[in-house]
């Protein structure tokens, strides 16, 4: 008998019981349906932790200032302005590892265009922190070590600022002022988008670090030069926990620390984080791409189960084809035909179904969503492979059936 034929006989065996068939294929529909929506959803947290990778930089350590303590009080990290620029240059300067490093001071404050106005963070910080966030200038210039020198009341503007204060018009060379202090909007940056503790990190503005201190932040600050964090960008290619320590020790000598004292500072190394936070998402995408393989497994078991009580219902059909002239090798085809077209015509469904799935988590969850050629490749090629795996022994012991025995069957 002719594959054509076979098919079109396993074709006419479903069409038969067109509910058993469905009720058989439904697992199968769900599992590969469960498979494409687990593996988008996996794939989509992980582009979406090395988005956030690419939106913070690369190979990035930050030095935060230490802790205050009052009445034996310990406050938390940054209540006490203990690192200086002095250490960012110094970083930068006797640490081999390091290729650049930003001081920063942040304040936040109403910010005023025209009749406009929004409340938002600023930093004052130098030229090196766009190279160490690898972030780009998308209009207009960035500042320059002369606007530094000056302390130039210039200003660059995230695009959440610039877009809640000027609307689809352009900044650029626009008046605006923070704290009441006018500075001029010399460029807007690029969109970073959010970070991974879920900040909006164009909701930000940029002013040379010493404007920041001397004019907008107001005297108290004008008389230190002391910083919030430290931004340090480490040359790719070197080994991020030896510069980690070799900046510790750095500042602690800087800062004249004995032995027995702790820090007054604190490094975190970003590239850590993300390594973990990669880590789980990982682990998360093999953790739903078990669970939908669970899924293929039971629709698995559920066309053997259906498959053996179709052999079973049809022996004398069997046995009357058998009779006939058909050789075990027709009716091993036959039923393994069927069990593949089971697994095949719900896995189509299931891809179809998938794909809207994803999609449809995408929109109403809000969470990040990538389909794959691969994977909806790989969900076929598992339902065809359980159609085959569980269709062949159902198939094998029709099969075997002897003739004389089969037609006696009642």
């Amino acid at each position: 008998m002719s594959l054509l034929a076979t098919l079109r006989v396993a074709l006419q065996a479903l069409r038969a019981n067109k509910l058993r068939s469905a009720l058989t294929m439904l697992g199968i529909i769900i599992g590969v349906a469960a498979v494409i929506v687990m593996i988008a959803v996996g794939r989509g947290a992980q582009s979406r932790v090395a988005e956030q990778i690419r939106a913070l930089g690369a190979n990035i350590i930050m030095v935060q200032s230490g802790s205050s303590t009052s009445g034996g009080a310990r406050a938390g990290a940054g209540s006490q302005l203990t690192i200086s620029e002095d250490d960012a240059y110094a970083l930068a300067r006797e640490v081999d590892e390091v290729e650049a490093a930003a001081p920063n001071l942040r304040g936040s404050g109403q910010v005023i265009a025209g009749n406009v106005n929004w409340s938002t963070v600023f930093y004052g910080t130098t030229p090196d922190y766009l190279a160490v966030r690898a972030w780009a200038v998308a209009e207009g210039r960035p500042f320059d070590q002369s606007d530094v020198n000056g302390a130039t009341k210039v200003a660059l503007l995230g695009q959440t600022v610039a877009k809640n204060l000027f609307g689809d018009a352009s900044p650029i060379d626009q008046v605006i002022r923070v704290r009441n202090v006018p500075v001029t909007v010399i460029g807007v940056l690029e969109r970073k988008g959010q970070s991974m503790w879920g900040q909006d990190q164009d909701d930000v503005i940029l002013l040379p670090i010493s404007t920041a201190r001397k004019r907008v932040l107001g005297t108290t600050q004008a008389k230190s030069r002391n910083v919030n964090t430290i931004m340090v960008k480490i040359r790719d290619g070197t080994d991020l926990a030896g510069a980690e320590s070799r900046m510790k020790d750095l500042l602690r000598q800087r800062h004249r620390l004995q032995p027995e004292q702790e820090d007054d500072f604190y490094v975190r190394n970003l590239a850590e984080v993300f390594e973990a936070q990669e880590a789980s998402s990982r682990v998360l995408a093999l953790l739903l791409a078990a669970v939908a393989a669970v899924s293929l497994l039971v629709g698995g078991i559920g066309i053997m189960n259906i498959m053996l009580v179709s052999v079973t219902e049809r022996t004398r059909e069997i046995g009357l084809r058998m009779a006939v002239g058909a050789r075990a090798r027709d009716i091993l085809t036959q039923f393994l035909v069927e069990a593949v077209t089971l697994s095949g015509i719900g896995g189509v469904i299931g891809i179809a179904l998938g794909t809207a799935g994803a999609y449809l988590a995408g929109q109403l969850a809000g969470w990040r969503i990538e389909l794959s050629a691969a994977a909806i490749l790989l969900a076929a090629g598992f339902a065809a492979g359980v159609g085959v795996f569980f269709g062949y022994y159902p198939a094998r012991k029709a099969s075997r059936l002897l003739p004389i025995e089969a037609l006696r069957y009642e």
